[in-house]
Formats: structure tokens, C-alpha cells, sequence
């Protein structure tokens, strides 16, 4: 059961997860389909290849559902 619920995520995530990236309650960064923490700072790119680097700070919450990336500041 595990593997199949597994795999209906992967495959909704490549029909439609791109997510808007939101920190403190601000849209920063639409269409990301990556997302990489490295140390304080975590690195986004979208759909078109642009990236974007933020600085001090996490990562709160990843919802699929409401293709959402929220970020908050350290």
C-alpha cells in the first residue's frame, strides 16, 4: 500500500507541482519545481531555469495540495 500511495503522489506531482514560494506571507518566487536547502540558505529554481538563492532561512511547510512552499526567516 505503501509503494502505490507513493507513486499517486509522484504522479500528481509531475502532472502539477509547481509552487509558489512564500516568505513571511509574501509571494517571492512562482513556477519552482526545486528547492535545496544549504545551510541557512535555500535554493529555488522554476520551471524556466531561473534560480533564486534566499538567505537565514527554513523551510516551514511543503503542500502539495495548494501548491505551496513556505519559507520563514531564521
Amino acid at each position: 500500500m505503501t509503494t502505490l500511495l507513493n507513486f499517486s503522489i509522484f504522479i500528481r506531482c509531475r502532472k502539477m507541482c509547481e509552487f509558489k514560494v512564500i516568505l513571511n506571507g509574501k509571494v517571492i518566487f512562482e513556477d519552482v519545481i526545486y528547492a535545496k536547502i544549504e545551510g541557512e540558505k535555500i535554493i529555488l529554481k522554476n520551471i524556466l531555469g531561473a534560480l533564486k538563492e534566499v538567505e537565514k532561512c527554513k523551510i516551514v511547510e511543503v503542500d502539495v495540495n495548494s501548491e505551496r512552499l513556505t519559507l520563514s526567516s531564521i
